[in-house]
């Protein structure tokens, strides 16, 4: 039984479709690795009483101030959680497209054959 070419282009689409997806949530689990990580950083700076901590900038630890360092991390705390909320975004509209392709295909393959 030959495919129609309509029906192959579907199926080329799902499964692009399904890479993409794969790749939003890969995305998003990095996202929310470096999140936890800078969440838990700051927790412990603001256990210290210090003043100066060290930070670790390409292989090396370099002096700084206490407050840069939580305002920094602050800031790419909430770079991270607004990337989270598109990656979220994207992989909900990622399956709602797929649901109503997957839909589509499973119509038009009994219609087919």
């Amino acid at each position: 039984m030959e495919i129609p070419p309509e029906i192959q282009a579907q199926l080329v689409q799902l499964q692009q479709f399904q890479q993409q997806l794969q790749m939003i949530i890969l995305q998003k689990q990095n996202v929310e690795a470096e999140l936890n990580e800078c969440k838990k950083a700051l927790e412990e700076l603001n256990k210290s009483s210090s003043e100066e901590v060290y930070k670790l900038v390409g292989g090396l630890f370099i002096k700084r101030k206490k407050d840069e360092v939580i305002k920094e991390l602050n800031e790419k705390i909430e770079t991270l959680e607004l990337r989270l909320k598109t990656l979220e975004k994207q992989e909900e509209k990622l399956k709602e497209k797929l649901k109503e392709l997957q839909e589509k295909l499973q119509k038009a393959i009994p219609a087919a054959q």
